[in-house]
Parts: C-alpha cells; sequence; structure tokens
C-alpha cells in the first residue's frame, strides 16, 4: 500500500506564498496558495493513502476544509523543512513519498515513476527547475538526506544528493513550481482546477478563463 505525505502551509495572507504576494497583493497570494492546495491535495489523495501534515499548529480546520474527505491530517513539528520531512517519513512509515504543494499541476506519471523506482532504489527524487525538489520518495528510513541541508536555495538537491553518497538514488526528470509571479503562466491548468479558477479571479489570463 502507498503512503502518500503532503506538506503545507495554512494559506493565510501574509504567511503563504510570501514571494508571490510581494507582486499580487497578500490576499490573491493566499487565494493562490489555497488553490495549490487543493490541487496538490487531490493529486495526493488519487494516488493511495494520504496525509496534510500541516503548520501552524493551529490551522487543522483551514486544512481539513481543502483537502478531499477521509484524508488523513497531523501537525508539523517545529524545525526546519528537513525535521519536518523526517517527521512525516516517521509518521507514514516506509516506503513511502511526500510531496509539497508549489507544483499543482505535477505531472502523475512522475509520482509513480518515483515510487516505481524504489523497486531497485534506496530513494528517489522529482528535482524543482529551481534547484530544490516536488517530491521524494523513500524505501526506508534515511534521515541523513534531511540533515544540514541548505534549503530554498540552488543547491538544496545537489546538497541532498551528497548527503546521500552510498545510497542508490533515482532522479525523474525535472518538473517547475511556484515561488515567484511568472513561474505562474507555466502552470498547465488541465491538471490543476483550483488553481485555474483562482488565477481567473486575480485576472492572469489563464488558459480556460
Amino acid at each position: 500500500m502507498r503512503a502518500i505525505g503532503m506538506l503545507c502551509k495554512a494559506p493565510r495572507p501574509g504567511f503563504a506564498k510570501t514571494r508571490l504576494a510581494a507582486v499580487l497583493g497578500d490576499a490573491r497570494a493566499a487565494e493562490l496558495a489555497a488553490a495549490f492546495l487543493r490541487d496538490s491535495a487531490a493529486l495526493a489523495a488519487s494516488l493511495g493513502p494520504a496525509t496534510a501534515f500541516y503548520a501552524p499548529d493551529d490551522a487543522r480546520a483551514e486544512i481539513a476544509a481543502l483537502i478531499p474527505p477521509g484524508m488523513a491530517l497531523a501537525s508539523q513539528p517545529a524545525g526546519d523543512l528537513g525535521v519536518r520531512i523526517i517527521a512525516a517519513f516517521a509518521a507514514l512509515g516506509t516506503p513511502a513519498l511526500v510531496m509539497g504543494t508549489d507544483s499543482p499541476d505535477l505531472p502523475p506519471a512522475l509520482l509513480h515513476q518515483a515510487w516505481d523506482a524504489l523497486a531497485t532504489h534506496d530513494a528517489a527524487f522529482i528535482p524543482a527547475e529551481d534547484g530544490g525538489y516536488c517530491a521524494v520518495a523513500l524505501r526506508a528510513p534515511a534521515p541523513a538526506l534531511f540533515t544540514a541541508i541548505p534549503w530554498s536555495c540552488p543547491d538544496t538537491l545537489h546538497a541532498t544528493l551528497r548527503a546521500g553518497r552510498g545510497l542508490r538514488i533515482h532522479l525523474t526528470a525535472p518538473w517547475h513550481d511556484v515561488d515567484e509571479a511568472n513561474d505562474l503562466a507555466r502552470i498547465d491548468t488541465t491538471r490543476a482546477p483550483a488553481t485555474r479558477v483562482a488565477l481567473c479571479a486575480c485576472g492572469s489570463g489563464a488558459a480556460g478563463c
């Protein structure tokens, strides 16, 4: 049985998607963050039993309103992203896959490829074009992959791979994530219906508006 985790933040103005907010404003950025979360949660739940790991601690009701019925909920611990990924895998057990919400149009085929790679590899990553990664799958716990890593920078995945020397690691084709306003035009809204609605609402000119 596939165990899927999704790390997410409450889509609150001033808290979520702050780089988008610098261009679009806090309210619009929060609306898009909520849409990204909806689409990502739907994708996660389509893969198997899924858990939304949320932050901050008081966001349970907000997140529950945005995810499919039956998707489990658990709060994230304090700490950097590595601490939170380690905790997610510990809660899920392995094998498992953990993803985020910054790629609402992430192709399911890439997630299936990452999962299937665990038949012959210890870990699999879907690289993000900005130097991080969109998702990671593990066959067994590997906390070293997420410890003392420089997060949210162009070297994140490279540092992770250096930390994983000795492990068999598979990399899928890369995908884009959405951090800046100019990333919005790249979203394939046919795979992200909630995001399409939010983009239309903010006058982005997204396809289908």
